[in-house]
């Protein structure tokens, strides 16, 4: 017969099962910390949320067939998650955006979302994407590949394709530019 008084026994049993089988998967480490590291080809995450910082490069604001279409230069960044070389050059890949984010498109491209064809056409990204991580590709403003290299390619090489593309002075003729830090504009207003 069903009694509230067995009810609750049964409740109190359950729960201190419950708890033994917590505390004891966390004794015997079956709940282990999560091991993420940039020099290892393991699973952590969105690689720009997790290692550059920067959650606003995926999804891309734009795909490549629009920014195509607006004659918009185009940074596409081929990566997998679980590359060590993929994570460390994600913040490179943020400082594209950093510096050059709102003249151009940056796409990063997961390898795992471009789906085996037998063909692609030059708006698809599978169409430049040549089998290697990380691959950056860059497309000027008429969609001609100016720049296509696979690896950990050093920031000032893809900055001086860009600054050709942007019609940009070199680097070495240019201003260093640096931010603004944020209590260096409260002390110009007060003398």
């Amino acid at each position: 017969m069903f009694t509230m008084k067995s009810y609750y026994r049964r409740f109190i049993a359950f729960c201190l099962l419950l708890t033994l089988v917590i505390v004891g998967s966390w004794s015997l480490g079956w709940n282990s910390p999560a091991l993420a590291a940039i020099d290892d080809d393991r699973l952590d995450g969105n690689i720009f949320v997790v290692y550059a910082g920067n959650g606003s490069l995926v999804p891309p604001r734009i795909d490549l067939e629009e920014s195509l279409k607006r004659k918009t230069p185009v940074i596409l960044v081929y990566y997998l998650d679980d590359s060590k070389d993929c994570k460390q050059y994600a913040i490179v890949v943020s400082r594209f955006q950093e510096f050059y984010g709102r003249a151009a498109s940056i796409i990063p491209v997961s390898v795992d979302s471009i789906f085996e064809q037998k063909s692609y056409n030059s708006s698809q990204p599978g169409y430049y994407y040549r089998g290697g991580i990380p691959q950056t590709v860059i497309l000027d403003q008429n969609g001609k590949v100016v720049f296509d290299e696979i690896g950990n390619v050093p920031y000032e090489k893809v900055d001086d394709v860009l600054r050709k593309v942007f019609d940009l002075l070199p680097r070495d003729k240019s201003v260093t530019l640096k931010r603004r830090t944020f209590n260096e504009f409260n002390t110009e207003l007060v003398q």
